[in-house]
């Protein structure tokens, strides 16, 4: 029932952003429907698994190298954390976990079934889909400051937190929301090397239902958004940004880059796709790339666990691509999912200032008048 309701709060919430209706009865329904979602789930009988003990050999074998954690006292420049420091910090209060699993529509995954299915205990559904800007047409766009600020405040996230987040494919679309923390000012992010299969390879236990807490915390942060773009006060905001706009970049810094060149920009997306040999996923988009970019695949920062590479091999990818870590960097995909990857690896490497082209080549791609090359031009 648990993983029923929360599936359906989701979805149908996604569904009433794509109905319009300027008489204002959108939001009617939206409130009456989670309403009745916040009804069903305080009156139903719904579970909530606590973690289940390991065997003692385990147990004994974690807490020896048990950390203290304290989102005040805990600092590393290193952008991920291992599932073994994850699980020996799980139940600290400061310490929020997200499951931001996202997956390409060519893969006919459902991140919200999934995450009913099997997820890390007490972690909460981030919809990278849901959390974005309501007025483009651009797919995950990044959303406003304050959308997002009440999107993490419903969701229970207050500055002072930790927050890990995680992906169901190892290291995919949590970076996304890695890079969505820190452009707006949240610095206390990581994001879990290898996610979830990692995680279950471990042996570490996960949650097949989601907690009434969840459900109504996932309906708060999707009631928000939508109350947010149709000009609507919403509840209490305990999550500030401090928006960092050199962090994301749009088509007009792009194209000032091909003729400025202030910025190295590395292109994520596939030798094929950069290449323009092979069509793009997405229809009416051109093959090729930005003029003067580089490819670097954002597999090449993974390894065969999908866990981040060393920093020393990393840097020979980079180098290999010629790529200076001493000059700006600007990264990009296709949709500003795996760009963020790039910039997650730049990260270990010590440079923390890199942008992301949000856009992408959805955005560029899609414009007739932007310049294009290929491998053939």
């Amino acid at each position: 029932m648990a993983s029923t309701l929360l599936s359906k709060t989701l979805l149908v919430n996604r569904f009433i952003h794509s109905f319009s209706s300027p008489s204002g009865n959108t939001q009617i329904f939206t409130s009456v429907f989670c309403k009745l979602f916040q009804f069903q789930a305080n009156s139903t009988n719904v579970a909530y698994n606590p973690t289940r003990r390991f065997s003692s050999f385990m147990a004994s074998s974690v807490s020896t190298h048990r950390a203290q954690f304290s989102s005040k006292s805990f600092t590393t420049d290193d952008p991920v954390v291992s599932p073994d420091w994850l699980h020996s910090n799980l139940k600290q209060p400061d310490l929020k976990v997200l499951d931001a699993s996202w997956y390409m529509p060519d893969e006919q995954r459902n991140p919200i079934q999934e995450y009913q299915v099997a997820h890390i205990p007490g972690a909460l559904f981030f919809d990278v889909d849901g959390v974005s800007d309501r007025t483009s047409k651009l797919p995950h766009m990044l959303p406003s400051e304050e959308a997002f600020a009440a999107v993490v405040s419903a969701l229970g996230i207050d500055n002072k937190d930790g927050v890990v987040v995680y992906d169901g494919k190892g290291l995919f679309s949590a970076a996304r929301v890695w890079w969505m923390f820190r452009v707006f000012g949240h610095d206390r992010i990581w994001v879990l090397d290898g996610g979830l299969p990692k995680w279950r390879t471990l042996g570490y236990d996960v949650e097949s239902s989601a907690s009434g807490d969840a459900i109504l915390k996932a309906t708060a942060a999707s009631e928000a958004i939508e109350r947010i773009y149709q000009g609507l006060a919403v509840g209490p905001i305990t999550f500030q940004t401090k928006f960092q706009p050199h962090l994301v970049w749009d088509l007009e810094k792009i194209q000032e880059n091909i003729a400025g060149r202030t910025h190295q920009h590395i292109d994520a997306r596939s030798k094929g796709r950069f290449d323009g040999t092979v069509p793009e996923p997405r229809k009416g988009i051109r093959s090729g790339h930005v003029p003067g970019s580089k490819c670097i695949p954002f597999a090449q920062m993974l390894d065969s666990s999908q866990s981040l590479l060393p920093a020393d091999q990393l840097k020979k990818r980079f180098e290999q691509e010629g790529i200076s870590l001493d000059s700006p960097v600007v990264t990009s995909c296709g949709t500003g999912v795996t760009a963020c990857i790039l910039a997650l690896g730049l990260h270990r490497l010590g440079k923390q200032d890199v942008a992301v082209y949000d856009g992408s080549w959805s955005e560029w791609g899609a414009h007739s008048d932007t310049p294009v090359d290929t491998a053939a031009s």
